[in-house]
């Protein structure tokens, strides 16, 4: 049994299978509709279910809150359709150009950058072309069945390799295999590419970039990708670690700020001890955004990193900045660890 879901306000129209989630579908038939985690903990793919029957599969109530469901609010990547549908919701352009694949990759450097932080880079089959949009992921395809999302941090002209910022956490199946198994010209297989966190590329707005810890890496690929097309707006990099130690790549930032005519870097660190010697900004990496630009009006933010500083970052700048909803972006990085609070 297969049911058709009709998105407004395009009209656009795709059959979903039984069981199957309208996210699901949707990444098949090449609608783009805005999604980021596909687990029901970041709630990027929220949207307005106008007619017939969903269930949702498990989900974290901050993503999609009892109340909105009553009010017909639907998370599209646990929503699974009983009936034909209709949907409204913010299609994203582009975001089905590229095919996703699934295919092999070989382990060519693993670079330990900080006690907690493993750059590793991957080297992809000549034989295979694949295309993405800078702020994009990939999945690893694990042995038991699960998967690993990391965003990839080089910009797609330099897509021979890929470079992956992966931090361990302690427990992790995956994690502790990078930084305690793992050897060099290891195969591993993922697919990709995922996510609708891209560079707009249609706006001349000042953008924003705001990260914390590894959500650097997608960043570092949309300044990167913005450098190759010699994308002229202004750009400010705010990025938030604990420790100094945290911003593993704060040596490249303030090069981009040194050589780059629009570019600004501001380094944010929230427990700095005596130690660090650290006389910079410190406090919440969102919060020194809203100081320093009141009026986000005519911005378009682009933030990667933990779920609570990506949420907080959104409800703030639309509150207290008057930034509109639709012009923030977002990543968030949910963790196992995440999604069993949940």
């Amino acid at each position: 049994m297969t049911f058709q879901v009709t998105v407004q306000p395009s009209g656009r129209q795709f059959t979903c299978d039984d069981g199957e989630t309208v996210l699901a579908a949707a990444i098949r038939a090449g609608v783009g509709l805005p999604y980021g985690c596909k687990n029901g903990a970041c709630g990027t793919c929220k949207g307005k279910l106008i007619s017939g029957e969903v269930t949702h599969n498990a989900h974290q109530e901050k993503a999609l809150p009892v109340a909105e469901e009553k009010n017909g609010y639907s998370l599209f990547c646990s929503a699974i359709p009983h009936s034909d549908i209709v949907i409204e919701a913010r299609e994203v352009l582009g975001a089905g150009e590229f095919p996703i694949k699934k295919m092999p990759t070989r382990v060519a450097r693993l670079d330990k950058v900080t006690d907690d932080v493993m750059i590793v880079t991957l080297q992809l089959p000549a034989t295979e072309k694949f295309q993405y949009r800078a702020g994009q992921y990939i999945e690893f395809l694990l042995k038991d069945g699960k998967r690993r999302s990391y965003s990839m941090a080089n910009a797609p002209h330099e897509a021979a390799q890929i470079s992956l910022h992966i931090r361990h956490m302690p427990g992790g199946i995956f994690t502790d295999h990078v930084f305690n198994t793992m050897k060099e010209r290891d195969i591993l297989r993922f697919e990709g590419p995922l996510g609708t966190f891209f560079l707009r590329e249609d706006s001349d707005k000042p953008m924003v970039l705001l990260a914390s810890g590894t959500g650097f890496a997608p960043i570092k690929a949309i300044v990167e990708h913005a450098m190759h097309e010699k994308i002229q707006r202004p750009m400010v990099l705010y990025w938030g670690g604990r420790r100094p130690k945290d911003l593993y790549m704060h040596a490249l930032c303030e090069e981009w700020a040194r050589t780059l005519p629009n570019f600004r870097y501001v380094p944010v660190i929230s427990e700095a001890k005596p130690e660090d010697n650290w006389n910079g900004r410190t406090g919440f990496v969102h919060r020194a955004v809203i100081d320093d630009l009141p009026d986000l009006s005519g911005h378009q933010v682009y933030a990667c990193g933990t779920p609570i500083m990506v949420d907080s970052a959104k409800k703030d700048f639309v509150a207290l900045c008057n930034l509109p909803e639709e012009e923030f972006y977002a990543d968030s990085f949910t963790s196992e660890a995440d999604l069993a609070v949940g």
